[in-house]
């Protein structure tokens, strides 16, 4: 009995007592300025860091490397038929007019007998003027005839003219025999051959994403094609050079130079290509490798914050600037995106002030409480 009363007791003197703690001091905020008591815990959560421009910047595109379009030549055959015997194979060096594949073609054999044809209309032509022309000396035809037989003439000449020249094109000779000779046009490596002994053929072949039955190019020298976005166009143009890397050797860094920028940009990614170019003379990078780029580019002087410090509210952008002492202000700011989450702010801030990049969005919240 004796014990429960000196626990009531105990218990009614501790709650007469004043309580220990002490709360904080409310928020005050004065228009665009928030200014919080010096033990306010909230000012934990607020992180910032100074403002420095820079004037320069760092831009990381990712690409692939490709053949050098202007050193590559894709080789189809103008002429249906049937690949008889292969003569270059893959990583063979060939010289302009080098045989690659004779092909068995019915229509190479035409084009062979219609010259054979207007060669020989040709030479009886030619016969038929010399006697005409006697004939007319002596009175025996009229003139017309003569005319006639002139023209006959001219239209054979013609005829050998124009099949002369189509099986020169395609590098026949006097003989009938359908063997058609498909020939390197440039000189080069042969990079890549999807041709077999026994394989058709077809002109209608060489449309765009068909394999071409022989890629001759110029390893030695290769394009680079790299996506770039359009929040980094400002810094790419003609003449920037820029260093990569590729998966096979980690520790090589190879350096290439921006030849071309597109002109458009894809609707929904927003992204554009950019053309360089790179030397390769020990055949280290092979066409289709992935590459990590990066280029330093000259730029009007900005600052580099991250996503979370800028706020847009309406189509303004904002950045709260940490004035010391628990006053933060809200400051309206000039920008653009920049990569891997990160924003270029050009205008709205000072060197040497603070920007908040961690708990914006409370002081943006305790701005529109009060405001409603």
């Amino acid at each position: 009995m004796k014990q429960l009363i000196f626990a009531t007791l105990f218990l009614l003197g501790a709650c007469g007592g004043k309580p220990e703690t002490v709360a904080p001091s409310p928020t005050k905020v004065e228009g665009e300025r928030i200014v919080f008591s010096a033990n306010s815990p909230q000012l934990a959560t607020l992180k910032s860091m100074p403002v420095n421009f820079e004037s320069h910047e760092i831009l990381r595109l990712n690409g692939r490397t490709s053949w050098d379009e202007s050193r590559t030549v894709r080789v189809f055959s103008p002429l249906a038929g049937r690949i008889v015997s292969l003569t270059a194979g893959p990583g063979s060096r060939v010289k302009r007019g080098d045989p690659l594949a004779t092909i068995s073609s019915p229509d190479f054999g035409q084009a062979q007998a219609e010259s054979a044809k207007a060669e020989a209309d040709f030479a009886v032509s030619d016969k038929a003027l010399a006697r005409a022309r006697e004939l007319a000396e002596h009175g025996v035809i009229a003139g017309k005839d003569l005319q006639q037989t002139e023209a006959d003439l001219a239209h054979a000449r013609a005829e050998v003219e124009r099949t002369r020249a189509r099986t020169r094109l395609l590098g026949g000779g006097a003989n009938v025999d359908q063997q058609f000779v498909l020939r390197a046009p440039i000189a080069g490596i042969l990079v890549e051959r999807n041709a077999n002994p026994g394989q058709e053929v077809r002109p209608d072949q060489a449309q765009p994403g068909s394999p071409a039955l022989f890629v001759i190019s110029d390893p030695t020298r290769l394009w680079i094609q790299l996506d770039v976005p359009e929040s980094s166009l400002g810094g790419i143009s003609p003449g920037t050079e820029f260093r990569f890397k590729v998966a096979a050797t980690p520790d090589s860094i190879f350096i290439g130079k921006i030849e071309h920028v597109g002109d458009s940009l894809d609707p929904v990614t927003r992204i554009t290509r950019a053309r360089g170019s790179v030397d390769n003379p020990r055949r280290l990078l092979k066409a289709e490798m992935f590459v990590a780029a990066e280029a330093d580019v000259e730029r009007n002087p900005f600052v580099l914050l991250p996503a979370s410090a800028v706020l847009l509210v309406g189509n303004v952008r904002y950045v709260f600037v940490d004035e010391g002492s628990g006053r933060f202000v809200r400051r309206p700011v000039e920008g653009d995106e920049a990569a891997f989450g990160t924003l270029r702010i050009w205008k709205g801030l000072q060197a040497g002030e603070r920007a908040v990049v961690g708990g914006s969005l409370m002081l943006q919240q305790i701005l529109t409480d009060n405001k409603t």
